[in-house]
């Protein structure tokens, strides 16, 4: 199958931005990490207790906005590849149902990796400041999309033409 988009997903430091950059390279696709947009946009504004609250309609923004530049370069023959969180399982299936009704084809990449290495590679992330750095991402951060992670299970691997992509390997800049 070829995909019109790809939808890259997994918990904190697993190697989604790494990932999906690697995969548009390679399919000839526009990369959209919605990490890169919140901190664009919004980063310059954000006051210093900002949580959940804060994040959320301004993810909500990006993804809309993203979504429709995606559906354009489907239009024109590009795919896109999609780092848009999904940590949630009602989530993707919003956005499978919206991609259904657009009859455009989705493949899921999910990224897996123990939550060891992963803690590991986001303190790595933030003392290096690398290509995949956006924000300092704080223990607690973590461990609450640790607490919300759903991963994708073998029906909705197999639903959406999906893969189970293994990123255990030692800490870099993921």
């Amino acid at each position: 199958m070829s995909a019109d988009l790809h939808l890259v997903v997994g918990s904190t430091g697993a190697g989604k931005s790494t990932f999906a950059r690697e995969l548009a390279s390679r399919t000839g696709g526009v990369c959209f990490i919605v990490d890169e947009w919140m901190q664009r946009l919004f980063h310059p504004e954000r006051p210093s207790d900002a949580g959940y609250d804060w994040y959320a309609p301004r993810i909500e923004r990006c993804t809309e906005l993203i979504w429709s530049l995606s559906t354009e370069l489907v239009r024109v023959g590009t795919p896109s590849v999609l780092e848009i969180g999904l940590t949630q399982r009602a989530a993707r299936a919003a956005f499978y149902e919206r991609a259904r009704a657009a009859q455009l084809r989705v493949q899921l990449h999910a990224l897996d990796a123990p939550a060891a290495l992963r803690w590991q590679r986001v303190e790595a992330r933030n003392r290096s400041r690398g290509a995949t750095f956006t924000l300092e991402v704080t223990r607690e951060m973590f461990d609450f999309v640790e607490q919300m992670w759903e991963p994708p299970d073998e029906r909705e691997l197999r639903e959406h033409d999906g893969e189970r992509v293994a990123t255990g390997a030692p800490a870099d800049d993921r």
